[in-house]
């Protein structure tokens, strides 16, 4: 069966949204996963790039255990929901009047690249909000905190995007 047809590659495997959200939720499952955040923090150098770039991808983190905080997994957990949550709605919504306007996969990577960095930051922001002790000054750093890991690694949520049907 070949994989191609007349409509263009892979159109009928699925949605930009939908390949989007699935990325998003493998970023988030695979590198804010407990084995993921402790590899990076004892294996990697904070004062170097790569190291940097590797504990970024962390910054998602869920936990299994919450341990000793108060908050309880639920709080431990919000911001990689949120993150989750919030990309796949944004990924949906974003490339609706965009796509449609401006065909092409330059569309469909950037629209998938801004959702996340969106994501990013609304998650931090309302992590900090709706979890316990929320401050202002708290969530307004989370959320640079969000849109910067938005930024630095929605690459991956924007090329997954790139070949769905919009």
């Amino acid at each position: 069966m070949a994989l191609t047809n007349r409509t263009g590659a892979f159109s009928r495997y699925g949605t930009a949204a939908g390949t989007g959200a699935l990325a998003a939720l493998v970023l988030v499952a695979v590198a804010g996963s407990p084995a993921y955040t402790g590899w990076a923090g004892n294996h990697t150098d904070p004062n170097s790039a790569a190291g940097w770039y590797l504990r970024l991808l962390a910054w998602p983190a869920w936990r299994i255990d919450a341990g000793d905080q108060g908050g309880g997994v639920f709080a431990a957990d919000l911001r990689a929901i949120l993150l989750v949550i919030l990309a796949a709605a944004l990924l949906y919504v974003l490339p609706a009047s965009q796509v449609a306007r401006v065909p092409g996969g330059f569309s469909q990577f950037f629209s998938g690249w801004a959702a996340f960095v969106l994501a990013g930051g609304l998650a931090g922001l309302l992590a900090v909000l709706l979890g316990p002790g929320p401050s202002m000054l708290g969530a307004l750093q989370a959320a640079g905190e969000g849109a910067g890991y938005g930024f630095l690694s929605g690459w991956v949520i924007g090329t997954a995007s790139l070949g769905g049907r919009a």
